[in-house]
Formats: structure tokens, sequence, C-alpha cells
């Protein structure tokens, strides 16, 4: 039986500023299925599916909206989804 169906998601608490280039590199990434952006109070602002050979141009939109999000609060938590187990350490 294979395991290349399992999915795992973890939570990154990231500021504003940084919101932006979190989300640009977990969509470089490529393991990444799914992300879902929160504000302090855990309501979700945004949330987006990511698809393999997603391109540029349907990533502006999307990144647009993050940073534009990104101006009006200081805390975010930002869930990820992922197509593989996490790295075991």
């Amino acid at each position: 039986m294979s395991d290349t169906n399992k999915t795992w998601t973890e939570e990154l608490k990231v500021t504003g500023e940084n919101l932006l280039s979190e989300i640009e590199k977990l969509i470089h990434e490529g393991n990444v299925n799914h992300i879902v952006v929160k504000n302090s109070e855990g309501h979700i602002l945004v949330e987006f599916p990511i698809t393999i050979g997603i391109i540029g141009l349907v990533l502006v939109p999307i990144l647009a909206a993050v940073a534009a999000i990104a101006t009006y609060a200081a805390d975010f938590t930002v869930v990820v989804t992922r197509a593989e187990p996490p790295p075991v350490v």
C-alpha cells in the first residue's frame, strides 16, 4: 500500500511584514497542497489550494491579496497542508 495520499498540516506564526515572503517560500517548496491565513483571533482571511504546475500568472492575484491583508494586522497564523509526512528529526 502506498503512502502517497497522506497529508499533514503545520501552523506557522508570522508577522505582517513576513507574511508575503513566508507564503512565497511555501509555494516554492513544492510539497504544499493548501494554505490558509488566519488573523490573531483565528478568523480565516484567505484560503487557497496550491496545485502542481501552478504558473506565475495565477499566483499574482493570490500574492497581491496576501500583501494587502498583511498591511491590516500584525500577527498571523499560516496553516499549511503538505503532501508528504513531516521530516523525522
